[in-house]
Order: C-alpha cells, then structure tokens, then sequence
C-alpha cells in the first residue's frame, strides 16, 4: 500500500484527540471531503496530519500534505499545491487542468492545511479536483468549512481538562527536564488549563513561563494580563478572544527590545535566517549587536520555532496566528513600509546573489537555497510590483529586476510557470524603458518558448532586441539575439538558429560576458549544427563547454552538454557510453528539478535501451517522457529534430512488442511520477551481449553525412 508523501514528522508528543482521531478517521473512509473547523490555536493542524499518518497505507500513492496559511496571491494557488506533490508543469495551460490531469488515475490523501486567506479560490480548487479524479480524498483544516456538496464536518473543541492538564505538564516538562505537578500544584495547574479554556495554543504558550516563574505566579500574573488584555472585537466568539488574550499575555511578558524584534519579524512569510533577521529588523531601539540574544529569547518563549532545513542551514519561522499578532503591532506603530522596504531589499540582494553564484560550485547550493527563500521571495516580489495597502511601489523598475534576475529559479529549478506569472505582472507593472525592463523581456521570452508558446516568445524578444538597440543596451540586445536563435532551434529553423545563436556568442565575447547562459548558447550551437549533419563540430562545441564547466563548477549547462555528447556516441555506434552520458545528464537535471533536460534524457535512454534489447522498458520511459512533456508543454517542442529519436524508437519498439503491447507499455510509464520515472531509468541493469548501433538498422551512423530530416535519431 501506500508509503509515498510528505507528511511532516512531530516532533512533541501527541495529547489525547483518541475520539477525534477515530471520528476523523470514520469521515475519510465514508467521505471524500472532510473538513477540521475550529479556532486558531486549538490544534486543528496537528490533528489532521495524526490523522493522515494514520491512514496513510489506505492510499496506493501517498498522503500529500500542503501548507497555505502564508500564501497569499491566489494565482499561485495551483502552482502550491502542484509544488508540494512535487509536479512542476511549465506550460501555458491551465494548472488547474495540469493538476486534475496528474491525480485522475490516483488513490491518494490531500491535506489542505490553513485555507483561510484563500477560502473561496481552494473551495473552488477542491471541488473542482474532487470531480475530475476519483481516487482522490482531501483532508481540510482551516477556521470555517469549505462549504463544497459531499464535505463532512469535524468542529474541534478545546481539549477536556484532563488532556489539558497533560498537554501543559508535557510541554512543561520539555522546557523544564524532570518537571512534574507536586501535589500541592494539582489545582493550580487545572486551574490555569481552565482559564485558558484547554486551549493547546495557550497552554504552550502558558508552559514556556516555567522557566522563570511557579505555576502560582504564572496563574497570577495571567490574572492580571486577562484583565489588562481582554477586549478586541465583541461580536468575535470568545475562544478567539481567549487565544488573542493569551498570545497577548506572552507579548506583554516580552522585554521591549523582543516585543519590537516580534512586530518587525511579522514581515516574514514561511522560514527565515538570521542573517535576513539582523539586515531586514535592525533600526531604532534595536542594534544588529542584540538581535541574536534576542532571537534566542523568542524562541525560548515559543515566538520562533527554530528549525534546521533540507539544505541543513538553521532557520526560523512564527505560527501564523503569532505573526498576525506581530503585525498588528508593526502597523500600530508605523513601522510597516519601512520593515517592508528592508524586507524587499533583503531579498533582492539575495536573488543577485544566487545569480552570480549560479555559475560556481555552489550552484546547488543556490538551487537549495531559492527553495527555501521563496515564500519570501514571493513576498518580495509582491511587495516590488504592488506596494503595500494604501501606498503604491516605490519603483515598479524594481519589481522587473528581481523577477528577471530569478530566471534561473524559473528555468533551471523547474518553475517556468511561476516565473511566467511573476514576468507577466512585471512587464505589467511599467512600461518605461529600463534595464530592467528589457532583462524580464528577454527572460520572459526564453521562459515563453520553452513552454512552446513560440509566437509569445517572437513578440517579445523582437521588441526586446529594438528597445535594446535603441537604448545601446549591448547586453539586453545580445540576450535576445540569443534567445530569438533558441526559438528558431526549437521551430526547426536551424539555419537561422546557427546563424542567430553564433552572432550572440560573438557578443558574449565583445562585452566580457560568461555564465551560464552563455554555455547554453553554445549547447543550443552544437545542437543546431548536430541537427544540420556537422556532428564533428557540435562534439567540439559540448567537449569545450564540459571544461569550462569542469573549470567553473557549473552543474546546470553541462548536463545539457553531456546530452549533445550522449546523442553523438549514440550516433556513432557508442551506446555504452551513450547510455553513460545520458544518465549523468538525467542525474543532474533531476537533482535540479528542471524537467526540460529531463525529459530530453529520458528520450534519448528509452532509444539506447530498446537497443539493449528491452523493447518493453524503452515503451515504459517513453510513456513516462509523454506524461512528463504535458508538464513542460508542447511535446519535444513540436519539432522533427528532437523527435526523431522517440520516433526512431517508437518504431523499432512497435515492430518487435506490436501495437497492443506498445500502447499498455505506455500507460505503465503514463502512472510514473517525475521522481519513479527517474529512478527507473537510472537503476536500469546493464546490458550484456551485443547492442545495436545508432543509426539505421544496422551499425554506426556516419558521422557527417546524415541529418536529422532522414528520420533516424541525430544529436
């Protein structure tokens, strides 16, 4: 049964909920929708991922956990919770279809966690998901039900006095080893879990104090603080009062210099370091010199939680309710613009940063690190094109850049339809000449013709490459030069794409220009040259790229190269090594989640197998590769040259298989996840005895004399 997934793992012990978990468990077996309502704090999330763990062996392809509570734009709505399945789909079509496409012939758990900014776009998004895929259950947590036909209710109350006092003397006990309730505190504790209405929030909140106060003095003091702090919104239901009360409690028992850290920090979505903490809040009452002492109160009180993430760099972040709390505050004592500012220009530092380094050995580092930033990034970017309430953005020029200089998150990190989105608001937001400006036209045009929206992409980088002339931006007139040499690559103008592609390279070179870019413009060279019969010359062109790589560190353009070189050896009646450079290019584009590369990969493995003589797994990749296509866009982009190697395949395989078993071959590959079909084709064993050759029927092509319009497979 199912395994697969991203449920978290817990990291405190869970307090009672038996019932609820069982009732929970009762819903999701009789419903496809349940939905945990309830107050903030009162530990809907928790219970729901309980829950999902402990059905997760119900579903063959996994429970599928998706956290919404700092989203904002509902636009990105699908690209969230395609992210989180991990389906990147970089075409133009609608993510929805995309989305509804991948989960149709999937039994799988969907946990929609903390909806309640984006009610109306998920109640449309899971009713419209529901519909279309049939395995699929959605388990929801949110203030209020979604509101959708079929959707089964489990309200969430507070927990019962006696896990209450459980869960406080739990908590307690973690921040204080050794703790335990002495006799005479017994009703001191189930008092103070009474007046914070079992509350799990609170009572954490309320467990933190022990390290500086008695159970007595904490009963006392939040006496005091009820009283001081009660108020807010009197039509509000009480248990939210509670929650704002006891979260005001924690806030007022904070030294000034934290209450301000806890209000600046507000600006933050999703994880941050300490490195952004000390630029983005510093100012007056709070020198860079006491933000770490204060950090490190915070998250002794719970304010921050303080994680370690994927890249093994130590992060923090704030519950959301916490960091409403903090922006309230910020916004009373008008510090908001300002913290944004810092905030924005945090970030835009950060992305110019990680393209400079994306041409160095830390280009994974890079990748690794944008993944982690981009709930901020986003935000930036946000803030970059719109403002803030009330106050229109400072320079929309701004906005331009920082989606620009993102471009290789968009196209070598597998988010083509996120950076479109973003390049669409931006080219949008100004319509001035800029720098800026011209550099998001060029990204956005690179970004249009990998999804296969050719005619987008010409239209922009025309009016790119005259804007740039004249402006005299030599660099934004090199770049849509080159690019404008890709689009006629991939729209079999090969002529026009040497042509193209060889006058930027020239340019490159007159400005100084060398980076990652550049390499691919020489890849797309060897490409267009291989396709034109001239295979010498484009081995030359991926052998001088592959050192320069080797030199620079670079990862991302030598898996391109070392797909020229696989297609050469091919060619050249080499499939050992064919299949050997293949599978290091297919290794590097996975680990860096560009799907382009690895569909590419992919093709040319599924060709060097059926010559291995497995007719069968070559039709399973290729299925896995047509599935996968549907994510980038336009299939092999549409062109007769990158096609001719699955057509050479489907071919062979066909005759050998017949139709029937070719068809039920692909439907197999169809079921394969990005990751599965990756896996597949890298653990493949080695073949033995004699492999075909590479081109024709029979033996090694003819190094110079066959080109790709003869049908066979060319490089």
């Amino acid at each position: 049964m199912g395994t697969a997934g991203n449920l978290p793992s817990d990291l405190t012990g869970f307090v009672g909920r038996g019932d609820e978990l069982i009732e929970l468990s009762r819903l999701l077996a009789h419903s496809r929708l349940a939905t945990v309502t309830g107050p903030g704090g009162v530990g809907k999330s928790r219970l729901a991922l309980r829950a999902a763990g402990r059905v997760q062996d119900r579903f063959a392809h996994g429970v599928w956990s998706v956290e919404l509570s700092g989203l904002r734009d509902a636009e990105l709505l699908d690209q969230t919770v395609a992210d989180a399945l991990r389906l990147p789909d970089h075409t133009t079509r609608d993510q929805r279809r995309a989305l509804a496409g991948h989960l149709a012939d999937r039994e799988m758990l969907l946990v929609l966690d903390g909806f309640d900014r984006l009610h109306e776009a998920c109640a449309e998004l899971v009713g419209e998901l529901l519909r279309r895929a049939p395995g699929l259950r959605v388990l929801a947590a949110g203030r209020r039900p979604l509101g959708i036909t079929g959707e089964r209710l489990l309200p969430l109350s507070p927990l019962p006095s006696a896990d209450a006092v459980r869960l406080f003397t739990d908590r307690a006990a973690g921040v204080l080893p050794g703790f335990a309730v002495a006799a005479d505190e017994e009703g001191l504790v189930s008092e103070l879990c009474a007046r914070l209405d079992g509350l799990p929030l609170a009572l954490e909140l309320a467990a933190v104090r022990l390290r500086a106060l008695s159970v007595e003095q904490v009963l006392e003091r939040l006496d005091d603080r009820f009283r001081l702090l009660t108020g807010g919104d009197p039509t509000a239901p009480e248990r939210h009062r509670t929650l704002r009360t006891a979260i005001g409690w924690s806030h007022e028992l904070c030294t000034p210099p934290e209450r301000l850290l806890w209000a600046r920090l507000s600006v933050f979505a999703g994880p941050f370091d300490l490195d952004a903490v000390e630029y983005v809040c510093t100012g007056a009452d709070l020198a860079e010199e006491g933000v770490v002492e204060t950090v490190e109160a915070l998250v002794a009180q719970s304010v921050l939680i303080r994680e370690r993430g994927a890249d093994g760099q130590v992060r923090y972040r704030m519950l959301e309710s916490v960091r409403e709390y903090g922006a309230v505050w910020l916004a009373a004592i008008g510090d908001e613009l300002r913290v944004r500012r810092r905030h924005r220009d945090w970030y835009l530092g950060l992305a110019t940063w990680c393209e400079l380094d994306w041409f160095s050995p830390r280009q994974a580092e890079v990748a690794a690190r944008v993944a982690a930033d981009l709930p901020n990034l986003r935000l930036a970017l946000d803030f970059s094109l719109d403002g803030t309430e009330g106050e229109p953005p400072d320079d929309p020029a701004v906005g331009q850049y920082l989606a620009a200089t993102l471009w290789f998150c968009w196209v070598g990190c597998g988010r083509l339809a996120e950076g479109r989105h973003w390049l669409e608001r931006a080219l949008d937001a100004c319509e001035t000449a800029s720098e800026a400006r011209a550099k998001a036209m060029w990204v956005y045009g690179y970004v249009a013709l990998l999804q296969g929206d050719s005619s987008a992409a010409f239209e922009v980088l025309q009016e790119c490459r005259q804007e740039a002339q004249a402006t005299g931006n030599a660099t934004a007139e090199a770049y849509a030069v080159h690019r404008l040499g890709c689009l006629a690559l991939v729209s079999d103008d090969m002529a026009r794409a040497e042509r193209f592609i060889g006058d930027a390279l020239l340019r490159y070179r007159g400005i100084g220009e060398l980076n990652s870019n550049v390499l691919m413009g020489q890849v797309e060279l060897a490409m267009a040259v291989a396709f034109q019969g001239n295979l010498d010359h484009a081995v030359r062109l991926a052998e001088d790229v592959r050192e320069i790589c080797r030199d620079h560190g670079e990862r991302w353009a030598l898996a391109y190269a070392l797909y020229v070189l696989a297609y050469a050896a091919w060619l050249a009646g080499e499939p050992e090594r064919a299949r050997r450079l293949a599978e290091e290019s297919l290794a590097i584009d996975h680990a860096f989640h560009d799907l382009v590369g690895s569909v590419l990969a992919l093709e040319l493995l599924a060709l060097v197998t059926e010559a291995e003589g497995a007719p069968h797994e070559a039709a399973v990749l290729q299925g896995a590769a047509a599935r996968l296509w549907e994510s980038v866009g336009l299939r092999l982009f549409g062109s007769r040259h990158f096609n001719a190697p699955h057509t050479v395949c489907e071919k062979r395989v066909r005759a050998t298989l017949g139709d029937g078993p070719y068809a039920a071959a692909l439907l197999e590959g169809g079921r394969l996840g990005f990751d599965e079909a990756v896996g597949r084709a890298l653990n493949r064993p080695r073949a033995r005895g004699r492999t075909r050759g590479g081109s024709g029927e029979g033996g090694p092509a003819a190094r110079t004399q066959r080109p790709a319009a003869s049908g066979e497979a060319t490089g």
